[in-house]
């Protein structure tokens, strides 16, 4: 009779002492313990409050940028699971595929462009790109302040640890000693250490074999307000390479052309070439609740975000842009709108449907899942209570299987109806997120470059007006150049160039 074996596996690691001291040490907790009286210790309170061990042995980039990032309270706009809206590493997806990373980790410049799309303010430096001095003067920036987080990209072997390039964050300074206290991801392998700033440089200071680029450093902070709250990007559907790459290379191209006169003629040659599933890459943010999470009431909170959603979207469509295209969009044949694939934008229980979908799958923590989610049937209602102005909720009910669960999604919706598109009033898309404000978005958000081989001055000049950043209401202005970074972050990582250039997207 054969008997199988189990493997034993690994039980930890035992520390390499010196160069590091144990964060849990006599001598870590003096240290700990002076640092604290000299003030270099002020992140660490909001890290270890969120520190998390990665969950899979090359999620160390992703579980130190999910740590920050709710260490800084930025909001994902997303729910986790249930009704949580939390950074986990499976959220972290934008700019490399999880199977990939899961497979061989994460670059440097990827985590970078992970961060920049969570919404993050970041601030990247190589080795070859900054000094020691410098270094230990953002250390010691992030170690006096609450409100912003270092990453470190470094190889373990210089403090003679085992395994090769690492991602942890930075949790304080000792200003005595010189030493930097790394918050290990890896909790399963090695504690919170403290090492030598010097040795951290020079465990940063090596070219990554796997892009040929030197490691580093990077600063996340919050912005003053969270971005994409009415629009975002996404790189779900597998076509979104297609999409970047025409917008970014093919457009600036089309409009370079003799026929190009005016506005509408621009318009057309942009919109009759998208590529097919165009309509899977821009996307509105809905706000998806439990059916009896809410009941007819909304919370301050939801109030709230409703609000701001409302007031971007009426800016939109008080944009001299907007106007163009909902002309254009009427005056266009039915085969035209279909290759934009827009059509289908313009039926709000249809969008409800798909959303409700999705918002039982995330409220179930099962995005994704390839148990089928139908929508059984929609109701669009509209909810006044005390004195506010008209909610538009769409109520779902979402079956999968033998189960089924209520959903409502809270639409934002401007209070005016244009009469666009060779429609009635009523069931114009001008009221809510939908085909004419989202292009319009897009639009604004495409390079001011993309308009400058047009031949006409006059034309040039009209249209750098209209999609002119620097006139627009503070809220559509951030909006506009969020989805302009995230279309940049995109295009780069679509030329596997991400890792070339550290710096923020130009705005």
């Amino acid at each position: 009779m054969k008997m199988a074996m189990a493997m034993a596996g690994l039980y930890k690691r035992v520390l390499p002492s010196p160069p590091a001291i144990d964060f849990a040490s006599s001598e870590g907790k003096q240290l700990f313990i002076e640092s604290i009286q000299n003030g270099t210790m002020e992140g660490f309170y909001r890290l270890i409050s969120y520190f998390q061990t990665q969950s899979e042995p090359a999620y160390c980039g992703l579980a130190s940028l999910a740590m920050v990032l709710n260490a800084l309270a930025i909001d994902p706009g997303r729910k986790w699971k249930g009704p949580w809206r939390w950074f986990d590493e499976s959220m972290l997806d934008c700019c490399e595929p999880l199977e990939k990373v899961k497979d061989k980790g994460i670059s440097f410049g990827k985590l970078v462009c992970l961060a920049h799309c969570a919404g993050a303010k970041v601030e990247a430096f190589r080795t070859n790109q900054s000094t020691l001095d410098d270094f230990r003067n953002f250390v010691v920036r992030c170690s006096t302040s609450d409100d912003c987080h270092m990453i470190s990209s470094y190889h373990r072997s210089t403090f003679k640890q085992t395994g090769t390039g690492h991602f942890s964050p930075i949790g304080g300074y000792h200003a005595g000693s010189d030493m930097a206290l790394i918050l290990d991801v890896a909790r399963f392998k090695y504690p919170p250490h403290w090492v030598p700033v010097t040795l951290l440089w020079e465990a940063m200071d090596n070219v990554d074999e796997a892009t040929g680029q030197h490691r580093g450093f990077m600063l996340i902070s919050r912005p003053h307000r969270d971005p994409g709250l009415l629009y975002t990007l996404s790189c779900k559907h597998e076509s979104w390479v297609k999409v970047a790459k025409y917008l970014m290379d093919d457009v600036p191209n089309l409009v370079k052309s003799d026929d190009v006169k005016d506005v509408h003629k621009v318009l057309s040659v942009v919109f009759s070439s998208l590529p097919s599933n165009f309509g899977e890459f821009i996307k509105w943010i809905a706000e998806v609740r439990r059916r009896e999470d809410g009941g007819q009431n909304l919370s301050q909170e939801e109030k709230g975000r409703l609000s701001v959603k409302e007031e971007v979207l009426k800016q939109v469509q008080e944009t001299g842009l907007f106007k163009h295209v909902v002309a254009f969009l009427s005056s266009v044949n039915s085969c035209c709108r279909n290759a934009l694939a827009l059509s289908h934008e313009n039926n709000l229980p249809d969008i409800a449907a798909r959303v409700c979908c999705q918002g039982a799958e995330l409220l179930a923590g099962k995005f994704g899942s390839s148990k089928r989610y139908c929508c059984r049937e929609t109701c669009v209602t509209s909810l006044k209570a005390n004195g506010d102005h008209p909610i538009t909720l769409v109520s779902g009910t979402v079956v999968n299987g033998s189960s089924e669960q209520g959903v409502d999604v809270l639409v934002p919706s401007c209070p005016k109806k244009l009469n666009c598109c060779g429609s009635t009033p009523t069931s114009c898309i001008g009221i809510y997120p939908a085909g004419n404000d989202v292009i319009t978005a897009l639009l604004l958000a495409l390079p001011p470059e993309t308009w400058c081989g047009i031949k006409d001055e006059k034309l040039l000049s009209e249209m750098y007006s209209l999609v002119s950043t620097k006139n627009l209401p503070i809220l559509l202005q951030e909006e506009v150049l969020h989805l302009r970074r995230q279309l940049h972050l995109l295009k780069k990582c679509q030329e596997n160039k991400i890792d070339d250039d550290l710096g923020a997207p130009l705005c």
